[in-house]
């Protein structure tokens, strides 16, 4: 039914002339939570959604709820209105509760029998399974009026059906322990819902006028949905346009992939001795380390991090993870409460406003001036505070920009946080990877009376973003800090530790020579791919964007309105459809216009040159 549900919203859409972004309006205008990479998964036939969200897009559509979850109805007998989503939200919770009791009082009785008649086991046992026969049947058989037309279902009805199944069963019990029930010979009851093969599903232009007579009847059972705390929760790194590429790739089509930061495929290989290392460290790190992690590995990060002059640093502060991801996601569970507010940087990394919404804090966006090197705007940062506000995020060098921010502007958002007690979390994942001979600094080296949390690892920096190391470091004034450091060290402890082979190489590859520095420098690999992204796309009509000074990333601009561009998602879909060119739009980043696109550069030049070739040509025709 999923591919048919899939079909008529295709169909649907095109016949109205709706867009995906005008569900997400809706959605919006409604108070209805469901988000762009919803909606995509719906209409690529990912996923099927929850009956009062599909009811909500057969509104938008105007067309007949039923019709579109598949049965075989007129697509416009009856269309559904805005006002029916609550309904069947709320009808829905009715039946659930009320086929939970039907089941709890069936289990009572069946144990009930089962206890009175012990000394006859195997007799009572053969009348009981025709008694739950005859009790499943007569649930079949009164379920007729319940799924004539799942979308309006009529509570009442419903409660009816399932009192008088309940009043049956327990005739049953009482009566058929001394005259078992035999099954009808004449016809034998369905278990699972039939289809007529032979009759072929209505095609949007050919349905039907009324309803199919004899329709069969489908036994209801439970289905189990996501949870709504990922009604908000999106990343689009890996998100609906990516899963179309896999689609077209299992095709047979090649597609040249600009998306994801992970140097491997590209070429760039680990360094030897880091290898070597782990390959002889091996049979010792077949068990569990610590949850913190190694010692060896948490002693040279602490001394990494000293080298970076953050203040009040010892071995107990810091925490080795399966990459910064994972401990990005503990540390804002361990902070936040429903409606805790935490400042993030628009664009950002998508990972950052999921793992807030998830631990259900309220995500706050603010800007980051692409005018101004795309450092932060500190007067939006100012504004945006709160009584609710925590922390301050901040992604440096950033993801997806390419900034580097300077001191200064550093200076100017520990004033902020100190001005409002808050706590500063900085992703600093790339700062090794910094070029033009500028350097890095922590912000929290600027901090030492405020308590931050600074975050890195190997994956970006030494290639090996498949081994799954990073870490964060707990600085500056910890006292103020402290119910909250153990609630990390709680969950620190529940997940156990982490990858404890990746763990035994940070102190070789934290050590001596960084190899990495060869490819940020005039004639080095990621130097040259910069130099040359930046000048091809810039020469692209339409396309303009700012050097970035560090990472592997850089963020267009596109001219929407020579573009016609309102839907960056779709601009997305048809480059890659068009192009066989996989990018990420900008609203994957958070950033609210659809007026950017991000591009990995860890490709050669000369497969960048082609990526370029590919954008040239089909920015010369593209209108959205």
């Amino acid at each position: 039914m999923a591919d048919l549900f899939t079909q008529r919203l295709n169909q649907a859409m095109d016949l109205r002339n709706i867009r995906q972004s005008d569900f997400v309006k809706a959605a919006e205008e409604h108070g209805v939570k469901l988000g762009r990479s919803h909606v995509s998964q719906y209409v690529n036939g990912k996923t099927k959604p929850r009956p009062e969200i599909e009811c909500f897009l057969a509104a938008v559509l105007r067309v007949d709820a039923r019709w579109l979850a598949g049965e075989r109805v007129p697509f416009d007998e009856c269309p559904a209105t805005f006002d029916d989503v609550q309904k069947i939200a709320a009808r829905n919770d009715s039946i659930h509760m009320a086929q939970r009791n039907v089941e709890h009082t069936h289990a009572r009785g069946v144990e009930h029998n089962v206890e009175r008649n012990s000394a006859h086991y195997i007799e009572q046992t053969d009348d009981l399974t025709v008694e739950q026969q005859s009790f499943e049947h007569t649930i079949i058989e009164h379920s007729d009026t319940e799924h004539a037309a799942p979308s309006t279902l009529n509570n009442n009805a419903v409660a009816a059906n399932i009192e008088h199944s309940s009043t049956i069963a327990q005739q049953s019990s009482a009566t058929d322990r001394h005259h078992p029930q035999q099954p009808s010979t004449g016809q034998e009851h369905v278990m699972e819902p039939q289809f007529d093969n032979s009759v072929q599903d209505p095609s949007f232009t050919d349905v039907p006028s009324s309803v199919t007579e004899g329709q069969p009847a489908v036994r209801s059972r439970r289905t189990f949905t996501k949870s709504h705390k990922l009604d908000n929760v999106l990343y689009d790194v890996r998100g609906p346009v990516v899963n179309e590429a896999a689609r077209m790739e299992a095709a047979g089509m090649h597609v040249m992939k600009l998306n994801i930061g992970n140097p491997a495929p590209f070429g760039f290989r680990t360094p030897d001795e880091v290898v070597y290392d782990m390959a002889q460290q091996l049979t010792d790190t077949e068990g569990y380390s610590a949850s913190k992690g190694l010692f060896s590995a948490r002693k040279a990060i602490m001394q990494y991090a000293q080298l970076k002059h953050l203040p009040n640093v010892g071995v107990e502060d810091v925490y080795t993870g399966n990459g910064v991801s994972e401990l990005i996601n503990l540390s804002m569970s361990a902070l936040l409460d429903n409606g805790d507010e935490v400042l993030l940087p628009a664009p950002d990394y998508p990972l950052w406003t999921a793992c807030v919404t998830l631990a259900g804090g309220k995500p706050v966006h603010y800007i980051c001036d692409e005018q101004s090197e795309w450092y932060p705007d500190i007067d939006d940062m100012r504004a945006k505070i709160t009584d609710r506000t925590k922390a301050i995020v901040i992604i440096n060098p950033n993801n997806p920009t390419g900034a580097l921010y300077p001191k200064e502007v550093l200076e100017q958002i520990v004033d902020l946080a100190r001005e409002h007690q808050l706590m500063i979390f900085s992703d600093e994942i790339y700062d090794r990877l910094v070029m033009d001979g500028l350097e890095h600094t922590s912000i929290a080296s600027l901090a030492p009376d405020l308590f931050c949390v600074t975050y890195s690892g190997l994956s970006k920096s030494h290639m090996i973003a498949g081994y799954r190391i990073g870490w964060m470091v707990l600085s500056g004034n910890k006292a103020i800090a402290k119910d909250y450091i153990e609630g990390i060290d709680m969950l620190t402890n529940m997940r156990i530790c982490s990858n404890v082979p990746a763990q035994s190489i940070v102190q070789t590859a934290l050590g001596g020579h960084q190899s990495v520095n060869d490819y940020l420098v005039p004639g080095g690999r990621l130097y040259e791919q910069r130099e040359y992204i930046y000048e091809a796309l810039n020469s692209i009509d339409g396309i303009t964007a700012v050097k970035p000074k560090a990472a592997f990333y850089i963020f267009p601009k596109i001219d929407v309105r020579k573009f016609n561009i309102h839907d960056d998602e779709q601009f997305a879909l048809d480059l890659l459809h068009d192009e066989k060119l996989l990018i990420v739009q900008g609203t994957g980043f958070n950033w609210k216009d659809p007026d950017h696109f991000r591009v990995v550069y860890l490709p050669r030049v000369e497969v960048l040159k082609g990526a370029v070739e590919k954008m040239t040509d089909f920015f010369g025709y593209y209108r959205q």
